[in-house]
C-alpha cells in the first residue's frame, strides 16, 4: 500500500488505498504559495495501528521539503507526530 498524493488548485491530500479502498488519508489547503495547512487525519478502523496516519505526515513533509513549502500542522494527529519526532521542524510554520 503506497502513498499517493492527489492535487487540484490550492487543495490537496495524500491517501492510501486497499485494494480500491481509500483507508487512510491526509488533506491540506495551501495558504499563499509556500505554506500549505494540514486540516486533517484520518484512517479507517480496520486500519488504525499500522502506522499509516504516521506515513501521510512523512509524505507531506517529504512534498515540502522537496518543493520548499512550509507546513502548519492544525489537525491534532499531524501536530502530535510534529511533536513527537524533532527532525521533521524543518518544514514547520
Amino acid at each position: 500500500m503506497d502513498v499517493q498524493h492527489e492535487r487540484t488548485d490550492h487543495r490537496g491530500k495524500f491517501f492510501i488505498k486497499d485494494q480500491d479502498a481509500e483507508v487512510a488519508k491526509m488533506t491540506y489547503v495551501f495558504a499563499g504559495d509556500t505554506k500549505f495547512i494540514i486540516d486533517h487525519t484520518e484512517v479507517e478502523e480496520s486500519h488504525k495501528g499500522e502506522g499509516l496516519g504516521s506515513r501521510l505526515v512523512d509524505s507531506a513533509v517529504e512534498y515540502a521539503r522537496e518543493h520548499g513549502y512550509k507546513v502548519l500542522p492544525l489537525c491534532p494527529y499531524a501536530k502530535s507526530v510534529f511533536d513527537k519526532r524533532p527532525e521533521l521542524g524543518d518544514v514547520l510554520s
